[in-house]
């Protein structure tokens, strides 16, 4: 394997790699610690999640099969030389692997808490069904020549796909709304950190190997991170400049029997919960 050509790029590499791992991860967790909290998931949008989980089992199945198959890893230096880098990290399978498992918790809590009239739709159970299958079709394909790398580059397109699609419900609520009441910029912001950081590292690794083969030779994560990136600022547009949210309104007038009224006054709906 190609090894690293400055040592302190290579710690840069893995510094950035390691934010990028924190960040996604972590905004997993608001939903969940919610949903334990509340004993309900009313209010998730049950198709994000299956559509998540299909895409993050995509994404691990492309990273941990070339992160640790040396077959793999061979195909990979015959397709794009020897003197290329893996373009796949730990912290990318540690990361993966992470976000199948918490999707999953995410479906169980839907399984077990109140969930109101709720529930997946028919249009995404088609797209996961036609996609794993498609899935299936592609592997027996692959079987005969051990096309393995043409195989898991195709599990590095359903994640892309999948990323696109999971987002695109959120983006045309907000719009509908004129608002983004009730929707967590939290998490987006996080995203955002991490798909900035998975990006820098990708350069880091092409500026130390004079070579930008890992932009489109891992082009699943390259699309990850530009897609991820693209409608976060969308959302944070959304958010801060198109739909703010109107300011509380103070007031210190006292009521008739001698009381205080509240001093914040939200113009917002009082139904809604900030997830």
């Amino acid at each position: 394997m190609v090894s690293w050509n400055s040592v302190p790029l290579e710690i840069t590499y893995q510094v950035l790699g390691w934010i990028s791992f924190v960040a996604w991860s972590v905004s997993f967790y608001p939903q969940v610690i919610l949903n334990f909290r509340r004993k309900s998931v009313v209010g998730l949008n049950f198709d994000f999640v299956l559509l998540n989980l299909t895409k993050h089992s995509s994404y691990m199945i492309y990273n941990v099969v070339l992160f640790f198959s040396s077959t793999v890893q061979q195909q990979y230096f015959q397709k794009y030389g020897r003197d290329q880098m893996i373009p796949v990290a730990a912290n990318d399978v540690a990361f993966s692997m992470h976000a199948v498992l918490l999707t999953i918790i995410t479906l169980f809590q839907i399984a077990i808490y109140e969930r109101g009239v709720q529930k997946v739709s028919k249009i995404s159970m088609a797209i996961v069904s036609v996609v794993w299958l498609a899935a299936a079709v592609c592997f027996f394909v692959a079987l005969p020549n051990h096309s393995w790398l043409w195989l898991i580059n195709f599990f590095n397109a359903i994640q892309v796909i999948m990323t696109l699609i999971k987002y695109i419900p959120q983006a045309i609520m907000n719009f509908r709304r004129k608002s983004t009441d009730g929707f967590s910029i939290g998490n987006i912001l996080l995203d955002f950190l991490g798909g900035c950081t998975n990006y820098s590292q990708m350069i880091v690794q092409s500026i130390d190997q004079n070579s930008w083969v890992n932009f489109y030779g891992n082009i699943g994560k390259t699309l990850l991170s530009l897609v991820s990136v693209v409608f976060d600022l969308l959302f944070i547009c959304q958010h801060y400049v198109l739909y703010p949210a109107k300011k509380a309104v103070i007031s210190s007038k006292l009521s008739k029997d001698g009381g205080v009224e509240p001093l914040l006054k939200s113009s917002d709906h009082p139904e809604s919960e900030n997830v």
